[in-house]
């Protein structure tokens, strides 16, 4: 439960004005779910300002690789696509799922598409590719197999993806932060992560880091409303203040420096939007080669999708006592239609993202909090200078605080019950381990069915989580899969 869940418990609902804040409260259902407009316009904002940074990363991860005819995507081009198809469908998943679930370029996802497809062939291929696993998705949901799936899943699994979803995002806010860093090849140590850049904090950028965390947590504590929204705005206040007086490099900050920027205004380039091409990969590539690549993109999409979805609306109190959220058919068309839309406009599959949590933490509830979220990402269109101000180091606390409001899930799951526990188990751990939400729930979904078989309880799994199960099994030996099939 979240901070501000309490409060809005004791209140109650609202009953709907008139004009238009009464018809949006009763189109989103706000003070049915116990929130408000400014609560979800809080979490709206907080949403967007914890995953801002797609709008630098994606367009550098993808411009910064060259395809089989050695040309590059044009960074300005990126950023463009980048901010028009997250804003787009994070609104349109807002309006037709009703579920502050925010939408952008799949990190992971872009990285396949830039440095394994891509030098396969030429960039209108390679999101060709995009486009028909995105169209894989879509059909599964359709056809009605994806809610299926999820259906079929334990409830204990998905408390496990949850709390696993916790420890990846504070992990993930940890690294970007550079309060854990890797440690080099070169020290010759079994142990692959460490404290600061080398085995101490260093810098200014992680003191403040390490402010945002602690102010954070206190006005968590306190029950003070806002507080991730406060936490990310004053850090960021901060972060200037200690950049102009302190002089500290740019690289210290990573990607993004808190400094204010010169014009805020700048004119978007639509100029990659439609450059696609749906059957150049297999006639360049090889319809087998094509096809592997399609699965590997939908097999990643389709689970990291299902695990945000879950593991958001479970902590936003949106899921029913079987653990199964209503509507949700809308909620996984959308997300297959963005994987479409983010290879249409050549910036990579877009999907669910797992920084929603934050918008969730300052008490979104409803598809009104994606209005506000994907607003503030066409206003980047036009205004991305401002949109980058806010450094890794201001908006990542926000990140360690929400992994901790997931992680209170896990007292939900029955530990005495060792074949269920067993496989959530596996399920948290790999997620921050291997850094990927899909392996997680990959290692949770055989170790489930494994154990069951093995106990004599087989023909208690749904036939749907042997296939999926299946699928795994492939997904995690694809290395001599391609031998076998002597693809390269």
């Amino acid at each position: 439960m979240t901070a501000d869940a309490p409060a809005a418990a004791h209140r109650g609902p609202t009953p709907p004005g008139r004009g238009l804040a009464g018809a949006l409260d009763r189109f989103f259902a706000i003070s049915a779910r116990g929130s408000s407009l400014v609560q979800e316009t809080r979490g709206g904002v907080a949403t967007f300002f914890t995953m801002a940074y797609i709008v630098v990363l994606n367009p550098i991860v993808l411009s910064g690789a060259t395809d089989k005819y050695g040309q590059h995507l044009s960074h300005g081009q990126l950023v463009t696509a980048t901010c028009l198809v997250a804003g787009v469908m994070t609104v349109i998943m807002g309006v037709a799922g009703n579920i502050p679930l925010a939408i952008a370029a799949g990190l992971g996802l872009n990285g396949v598409v830039a440095f394994q497809i891509a030098p396969e062939m030429s960039w209108p291929d390679a999101m060709g590719l995009v486009v028909w696993s995105g169209i894989a998705i879509v059909v599964l949901v359709v056809t009605g197999l994806r809610q299926m799936i999820m259906d079929a899943i334990p409830m204990a699994l998905k408390q496990a993806i949850g709390v696993g979803i916790g420890l990846f995002i504070a992990f993930l806010g940890l690294v970007d932060a550079g309060f854990v860093t890797r440690t080099p090849d070169s020290a010759g140590s079994t142990v692959p992560v460490t404290l600061g850049p080398d085995g101490q904090l260093q810098g200014w950028p992680t003191l403040v880091f390490c402010a945002g965390v602690l102010l954070t947590f206190v006005l968590l504590v306190r029950r003070v409303r806002g507080a991730i929204l406060i936490g990310i705005v004053s850090m960021t206040v901060l972060a200037m203040l200690v950049d102009a007086v302190a002089d500290v490099p740019d690289k210290q900050w990573g990607l993004i420096s808190p400094d204010l920027p010169s014009g805020v205004v700048g004119t978007p380039d639509f100029g990659l939007v439609g450059d696609v091409s749906l059957l150049g990969a297999f006639a360049e590539a090889g319809v087998l080669t094509a096809v592997i690549f399609v699965f590997t993109l939908m097999l990643s999409d389709f689970f990291d999708a299902m695990g945000t979805i879950i593991g958001v609306t479970n902590e936003a109190g949106l899921l029913d006592a079987d653990g199964r959220l209503p509507g949700i058919g809308r909620v996984l068309l959308v997300d297959g239609f963005a994987a479409v839309a983010g290879g249409a406009a050549s910036c990579s599959s877009n999907t669910c993202f797992v920084e929603s949590t934050a918008g969730v933490g300052e008490g979104a509830r409803t598809g009104f909090a994606n209005l506000v979220t994907g607003g503030l990402f066409l206003g980047a269109l036009f205004l991305t200078p401002l949109a980058t101000v806010v450094p890794y180091q201001a908006a990542t606390p926000a990140l360690v605080v929400v992994g901790f409001l997931l992680m209170t899930q896990v007292k939900d799951i029955d530990w005495t019950d060792w074949p269920l526990a067993v496989p959530a188990f596996l399920t948290i751990v790999l997620m921050p381990f291997t850094f990927s939400i899909t392996n997680g729930i990959g290692a949770g979904f055989l170790a489930y069915v494994v154990i069951r078989a093995a106990t004599g309880r087989a023909r208690e799994v749904p036939w749907l989580l042997w296939v999926v199960a299946a699928f795994f099994l492939v997904h995690f030996g694809i290395d001599p899969v391609e031998q076998v099939l002597g693809v390269e």
